[in-house]
């Protein structure tokens, strides 16, 4: 309850600001690529302005996602490294539990044989 009021506290003003950049910014902005021509450039393009604002949020916001990911490599690159020991030493752990109770099993056996020998003559 108390993670969707802060949702809500947060998510409808973060709207709010964004619709209304992107209603002050709705006029045609050129983006020129051509650097050694602009007045007649090869390539470039025309979009509200606010598509240009929007677009350089999101690539903020992957650019930093992705170097955030890189930067984390060697944590994850070692907890994978323990997983896969603590797995063999799990493994390890259950072999000998079951070499164990077998041979537990065995010597009830050898000790319980005797003794129906014994009551049987």
């Amino acid at each position: 309850m108390l993670k969707r009021i802060a949702t809500i506290l947060i998510a409808f003003p973060a709207a709010a600001v964004l619709v209304t950049l992107a209603i002050a910014n709705r006029h045609a902005a050129t983006l020129v690529l051509d650097p050694f021509n602009p007045t007649a450039p090869l390539v470039s393009l025309s979009l509200p302005f606010y598509v240009y604002i929007f677009a350089s949020l999101i690539l903020g916001v992957v650019l930093g996602g992705l170097a955030a990911w890189f930067g984390q490599s060697r944590w994850r690159r070692q907890a994978r490294l323990q997983s896969a020991e603590a797995r063999r030493w799990q493994t390890e752990a259950d072999r000998l539990a079951r070499e164990r109770d077998t041979s537990i099993a065995d010597r009830s056996r050898q000790l319980a044989a005797p003794a129906t020998e014994r009551s049987a003559a």
